[in-house]
């Protein structure tokens, strides 16, 4: 621990680079700070992202967006009521000219999969995912096919519109290591997205985009996480939190322990985007709503009392005392 301590990491090109991404992000959507800061720490962070907003609040547009900066290979999934699992993970075709079966792989064998309306599928689609997500594999005919290292699912679903669509089960929400809110954004930047469309030569296209982070990029800053700097007090205040959502009387359903590993990768990974080799409380503050809100159930009475999950775990955070 005290030689991680003497060696401290230098952040400078790691910090321009995350500073001219987020700039290039800001050409495209606007009023989504939070949210993109968010998406950067789960894909440095090596974790899945699911994005809840209502439409028209840019959510496809920021994942495309993300994985048009990334040279790296690009699948999109629009999940209808009647996908199978078959037009997700592929299947085997048989090879009339070699007599053997030929796999095809679906378009989930990419390195950043978007998944729109996540939510529209039916179970036995969702369960297609469970393996991909968790595994980094893919089972079919009883052959294992490996997905690579940079391989990251970003999702998107809308929380009102209730038709034709199916609730995720806990099982798949707990392989996401953030679910990520993105709200309307204040009235003076929502200004500024009319101008740049009433402006439209100011108006940045997707398609002029270019790719600002490389595959091997990617991955040399995942091997930086290894290298930030966690006290053992902010451990035990992981911990704190994570057993306090179990023993709330207004919870029924606490965070499990894979949650608290979530929850410590993600402060790594967003005190990193802030250009520290070392976590601080307010980075685990930061994070653990996004971390944690999607994995929590909470009673009837603390519904009917106005909580919701982010409310509950901010009550929760303020209760378990600050490392010093």
């Amino acid at each position: 621990m005290e030689e991680n301590q003497l060696r401290r990491l230098d952040l400078t090109a790691f910090s321009e680079k995350m500073m001219l991404v987020r700039q290039q992000i800001g050409t495209v959507v606007v009023g989504q700070s939070r949210a993109v800061d968010l998406l950067l720490t789960a894909v440095l962070a090596d974790g899945h992202v699911l994005l809840e907003g209502v439409p028209g609040v840019a959510k496809t547009l920021l994942a495309r967006l993300m994985a048009r900066l990334i040279d790296a290979r690009f699948s999109r999934l629009q999940f209808t009521p009647d996908l199978m699992p078959s037009d997700v993970l592929g299947t085997s075709v048989f090879n009339m000219k070699e007599a053997e079966f030929d796999f095809h792989p679906g378009p989930v064998f990419a390195d950043i999969v978007l998944v729109d309306e996540i939510n529209r599928a039916p179970a036995k689609t969702q369960a297609a995912l469970f393996e991909v997500m968790e595994e980094r594999q893919a089972t079919i005919d009883g052959i294992t096919h490996p997905m690579d290292d940079l391989f990251t699912v970003i999702a998107t679903q809308n929380p009102v519109e209730q038709e034709g669509t199916y609730k995720l089960p806990e099982a798949q929400l707990d392989r996401f290591l953030m679910k990520v809110v993105m709200s309307y954004p204040p009235a003076d930047l929502e200004v500024v997205i009319l101008k740049r469309h009433h402006e439209n030569a100011r108006l940045a296209k997707l398609d002029d985009i270019q790719p600002m982070l490389s595959h091997g990029e990617i991955l040399q800053y995942r091997e930086l996480l290894g290298e930030v700097v966690v006290d053992d007090s902010l451990l035990r205040y992981i911990v704190g939190i994570i057993q306090l959502t179990r023993s709330s009387k207004a919870v029924f359903l606490g965070a499990s322990p894979r949650a608290g590993v979530a929850l410590l990768k993600a402060s790594k990974a967003y005190a990193l985007l802030q250009g520290r080799d070392f976590v601080t409380p307010d980075d685990i503050k930061y994070v653990a709503p996004s971390v944690l809100q999607h994995r929590l159930i909470l009673t009837a009475e603390a519904e009917m009392e106005g909580y919701n999950a982010v409310k509950m775990i901010d009550k929760l955070i303020s209760q378990v005392e600050v490392p010093q």
